[in-house]
C-alpha cells in the first residue's frame, strides 16, 4: 500500500494567538487555517525546540534538540549546521521511496566558502561586495546535500544574497548592494547588508514561493511515488511586507495583513492538493518556528491584538510565548476531524512520528529526542510525552514535566521588552521560576517557595536530560535494557 504524501507548512514568527482557531480574541481572519483545524487535529500544547528560527528548523528536520549542538542562528553566508551523517527527515523519507522538495526559507547554512573568491572579505557596515563570489558555481552543502531532490527559495528573506536559488545555483547573479524595497509598513526591514539582484522586491518573495510550491505539487501528478514537500514560509517574519492585495485585510495592522497572506498561502496549497486529487491521501502539517517578534508589544497597544495570546513573552524568550506554537495536522481517514489535543508535543517529535507513518525503523544515532506521536494523532492515547526541555540561548533554560514548568533562573526573558509589559507581572525574588501551567498558563506567579520538592525534581530532570545524549523513549528503553 502506497504511504501518504506529506506536506509541512512552516510559518515564520507566527504567534500562538494570531489564528482564530487558537484565540477567539484574534483581530486577524484566518479562514483557511481554521478550516484545516476543523478537518484535523489542533494541538494546544505544541512547542518549537527554540525561540528562534535556525535551531527550530534543525530540530524539526532531525528529531534532535538544537541545544545538543548549537544555540544561535546561521548568520549571513554561514556554514551548514548539519554534521556529516546526521539523518534528516528528507533523507529518511527519500530512502523510503519519497520525492522530496524544499521550497522557501532554508536558513540552515551552505558552504559559501566554496564559491567565495580568494581574499574576499566583508566590509564593515556593508557586508560582502557583489563580486566577492563566483555566482556561476554550485553552492554545496545546502538542501540537496541533506535529502532534498529539489530546492527553490531565497535562503533567508532578510539575509544576502537577495536572489533566487534553485537547487545549488543562483538564478540571477546579485550585482548591486542591498537596498530594501519596498520599505516595510511595520517594524524594521531587519535586512543584513550584502549583494542583491537588481530589481529585487521583498514583497514579491512569498507570491513567487507560493507559485513554485503549487507548480511542484501539480508536477507530482505524473509520478507514482509519494511526495514530501517542506514549505517553510518567509511570512509573517520581518520585513513585514504583505502583498498589496492583502493591505487592510485585518484589524491588526500590516503584520495582521501579512498573517492574512500566510493564511491565503495555506488555502492555495490545500486547493492545489484537492484539484490534483491528493487531498485524501496527504498528511498536511502546519506550525510556526517560534513565537512572534517583539513588535507584538506595540501591536497590543495600538490594535488591541495579542500575537502571543494569553502567553507571556515573545520570540527568543524561554517564556511560553517564545516557543508554544500552533500545530495543526490533517490526515483524512486516520485523524478524526475537529479534534483538539492537549498532549505535550514537540516539533522535534515529527521525525519519529513520520518514521512510524512510513514504517521506518530509526537508527540509534538519529532522532535522539523524538517521540512518536502517531498514537495521539489516531486518538489511541491522550499523550505520549511527559517532559520536554525549553531553551533558546545558552544562558536560560526551562524544563516541563506534566503541568509543572521550571525555569532554571528567575525569568524567561531575552527579547527586548517594554517596561509596561514587565510591570504586568509580579517581581520574582527567587533564583528560579516555577508554575503549574494548568492553573497559570500566563506564567504570572512563581510558586517555587511553596514546592521545593518539585523544584529539586525538575532541576535533576533538566540536568539528566542535558547530560545524556538522548531523551527519546525508544533509546531510553534500549539503554535500560542494556544495563540489565
Amino acid at each position: 500500500m502506497r504511504p501518504p504524501n506529506i506536506v509541512v507548512l512552516y510559518a515564520d514568527d507566527l504567534g500562538y494567538g494570531d489564528l482564530g482557531c487558537y484565540s477567539s480574541g484574534s483581530k486577524i481572519p484566518t479562514p483557511n487555517l481554521d478550516r484545516l483545524a476543523g478537518e484535523g487535529l489542533r494541538c494546544t500544547d505544541a512547542h518549537s525546540s527554540s525561540g528562534i528560527c535556525t535551531p527550530s528548523r534543525y530540530a524539526l528536520l532531525t528529531g534532535r534538540h538544537h541545544w545538543r549542538d548549537f544555540h544561535e542562528i546561521v548568520d549571513s553566508f554561514g556554514p551548514s549546521v548539519f554534521t556529516a551523517g546526521r539523518l534528516t527527515m528528507a533523507e529518511m523519507l527519500r530512502q523510503n521511496g519519497y520525492r522530496t522538495a524544499c521550497i522557501g526559507k532554508w536558513h540552515l547554512g551552505w558552504d559559501w566558502a566554496a564559491i567565495r573568491n580568494e581574499g574576499a572579505e566583508p566590509e564593515k557596515g556593508k557586508g560582502y561586495a557583489p563580486d566577492a563570489f563566483d555566482w556561476s558555481k554550485a553552492i554545496p552543502d545546502g538542501p540537496l546535500a541533506h535529502g532534498f531532490e529539489h530546492y527553490f527559495g531565497d535562503d533567508v528573506p532578510n539575509f544576502p544574497p537577495y536572489t533566487w536559488i534553485e537547487d545549488e545555483h543562483v538564478v540571477v547573479a546579485p550585482t548591486v548592494p542591498m537596498v530594501p524595497a519596498p520599505k516595510p509598513r511595520e517594524g524594521s526591514p531587519e535586512c543584513r547588508q550584502g549583494p542583491m539582484a537588481a530589481g529585487w522586491r521583498l514583497d514579491a518573495v512569498m507570491p513567487e514561493l507560493t507559485a513554485r510550491a503549487l507548480r511542484w505539487i501539480e508536477a507530482q501528478q505524473t509520478s507514482e511515488q509519494p511526495f514530501f514537500l517542506y514549505f517553510p514560509f518567509t511570512c509573517p517574519h520581518a520585513p513585514i511586507v504583505p502583498a498589496p492585495e492583502f493591505s487592510g485585510r485585518s484589524e491588526a495592522g500590516p503584520y495582521g495583513d501579512y498573517v492574512v497572506q500566510t493564511d491565503a498561502v495555506v488555502g492555495a496549497v490545500l486547493r492545489a492538493l484537492e484539484s490534483c486529487g491528493f487531498a485524501d491521501d496527504t498528511i498536511v502539517i502546519f506550525s510556526s518556528d517560534n513565537g512572534p517578534e517583539a513588535y507584538a508589544y506595540e501591536r497590543m497597544q495600538k490594535f488591541d491584538h495579542s500575537s502571543p495570546g494569553v502567553l507571556r513573552g515573545v520570540k527568543r524568550d524561554v517564556w511560553e510565548g517564545g516557543h508554544r506554537v500552533p500545530l495543526i495536522v490533517r490526515w483524512p481517514g486516520v485523524i478524526a476531524p475537529g479534534r483538539t489535543s492537549d498532549a505535550l508535543v514537540g516539533q522535534v517529535d515529527l521525525m519519529a512520528t513520520l518514521a512510524d507513518v512510513v514504517g521506518c525503523s530509526l537508527p540509534d544515532d538519529a532522532a535522539e529526542d523524538s517521540f512518536d506521536q502517531l498514537p495521539v494523532w489516531r486518538g489511541e492515547r491522550e499523550s505520549v510525552r511527559d517532559y520536554i526541555v525549553h531553551n533558546t540561548y545558552a544562558a536560560k533554560w526551562g524544563v516541563r514535566r506534566g503541568d509543572w514548568l521550571l525555569l532554571a533562573q528567575p525569568d524567561g526573558y531575552h527579547n527586548r521588552t517594554p517596561q509596561w509589559a514587565h510591570d504586568r507581572y509580579p517581581a520574582n525574588g527567587h533564583e528560579v521560576f516555577l508554575c503549574d501551567l494548568s492553573q497559570d498558563l500566563a506564567q504570572r506567579q512563581d510558586v517555587s517557595a511553596a514546592h521545593p520538592d518539585v523544584v529539586a525534581e525538575l532541576q535533576q530532570l533538566l540536568a539528566d536530560l542535558r547530560q545524556r545524549g538522548h531523551s527519546a523513549p525508544r533509546l531510553a528503553a534500549d539503554a535500560t535494557e542494556a544495563k540489565r
